[in-house]
């Protein structure tokens, strides 16, 4: 213990000779280190994001849309056709066990005036159990009904953004009018905040009104009761990868397709988005991670490199301390410790910088992240790692000099 202790003092003496080549030298695995850190905070905090936004859709739901459909010959692609209807819809409800509610939707990007303002916002055209199947509560007001939906009122509920962006702070909302395609609707709701989509749309930025009043007198339609897409509510989480195989059926008999003949619509749930972007998210940070695992090879290069040149310089001196009994294991392990110094050194440095620059991504782009522990206990390891593989050529070396072609060496 106490050679190793004295090895060690005496590497730092060495190391401290020239302090600005023993930094540059670990600056490959400070960056090494930093980056597998930091890639690894921000993927997992990537992930988290797309949990709670998945969350925030209903982890419950299932989104039918448009498929691909040929009419004439013509294919068309994926939702280049209304092929979903309200009957549909209400058939889900009815006739599917396990479906709790159902709403249709239609979409538009309109302009919305309000007095003197005007914004290009998103107008959705839904039924009653859209702010139930969303889990969007209404902060103010309330949320328009079956009766307003019946006799196509003209009412409106607001997002957010759009809120923002068509009044005044302080002005009130509740009961203001706005117009969209010169029809007036009064405003009887605002949106809580919802937040962003998973693909970085800014889900306040909305108008919702109710299904018949979009197709009767704001957004038109060539065919009634035509849904651009439906979500479906289940009871359980679990039910709704059950249901699936069931709404495919009723929906294959209702639309008349033959058994040889595609599905005309597509249907997705949360899971299946949540899985696609979890696989994209994985599939980036391991390519990112695999470039950061260059950079600590690079480092690690370098530490070799740079006790390779000390072997050179301390030629001399190994001879002497070999011609005074020093044997080769005594040699090899102080240049292995000071390896082990520099690796270690730049992989704390490292840590810090990559959890400083996680956090740096978060204030300035507002990336979230989560420091992972266990990521920070595998880059620092792998560092000192790195130290001892390429620490261990040179070393070894120098434990194999003859000492009297050292002694004699200048």
């Amino acid at each position: 213990m106490n050679f190793l202790m004295m090895t060690i003092q005496v590497a730092f003496r060495v190391l401290a000779r020239n302090p600005l080549r023993a930094g540059l030298t670990m600056l490959g695995i400070i960056i090494g280190v930093g980056a597998v850190v930091a890639m690894v905070s921000l993927g997992q905090g990537a992930t988290a994001s797309v949990q709670s936004q998945i969350a925030s859709l209903g982890t419950n739901v299932l989104i039918v849309i448009p498929g691909a459909t040929t009419v004439s010959g013509v294919r068309s692609g994926l939702g280049g056709m209304s092929t979903l209807t309200v009957g549909d819809a209400r058939d889900i409800e009815k006739k599917i066990d396990g479906v709790t509610a159902v709403t249709y939707v239609t979409r538009a990007v309109l302009q919305v005036v309000h007095e003197n303002k005007n914004w290009s916002t998103v107008v959705l055209g839904a039924n009653e159990t859209f702010s139930e199947i969303r889990d969007w509560p209404v902060a103010e007001g309330t949320f328009f009904t079956q009766s307003d939906e019946d006799n196509g009122a003209k009412v409106a509920v607001l997002g957010k953004t759009a809120a923002d962006n068509l009044f005044e702070r302080g002005e009130e909302i509740i009961g203001a009018q706005i117009r969209i395609k010169n029809v007036p609707l009064r405003v009887i709701g605002l949106l809580a905040s919802k937040g962003q989509t998973l693909t970085g749309q800014d889900q306040d930025d909305t108008v919702v009104i109710p299904f018949s009043t979009a197709e009767r007198k704001v957004l038109g339609t060539k065919f009634l009761g035509t849904a651009g897409v439906i979500l479906v509510a289940t009871a359980k989480r679990e039910q709704a990868a059950t249901v699936v195989p069931e709404i495919k059926d009723l929906l294959r008999a209702r639309h008349r397709l033959q058994p040889a003949e595609e599905d005309d619509f597509t249907i997705r749930t949360m899971e299946d988005i949540a899985k696609t972007l979890a696989g994209a998210s994985r599939t980036m940070m391991l390519m990112l991670l695999s470039i950061a695992s260059i950079s600590l090879i690079v480092g690690g290069i370098g530490i070799m490199n740079i006790l390779l040149v000390s072997v050179t310089e301390r030629t001399h001196e190994i001879g002497i301390r070999m011609a005074v009994g020093a044997k080769r294991r005594h040699i090899l392990l102080q240049f292995l410790v000071e390896a082990v110094i520099l690796s270690t050194a730049g992989g704390l440095v490292g840590v810090l910088a990559g959890i400083l620059g996680a956090r740096l991504a978060t204030t300035i782009a507002g990336w979230p992240i989560i420091v992972s522990p266990q990521a920070v206990a595998i880059a620092f390891l792998f560092s000192v790692g790195v130290g001892v593989f390429f620490g261990l050529y040179p070393a070894n070396k120098a434990s194999r000099l003859n000492p009297i072609d050292a002694l004699r060496y200048e």
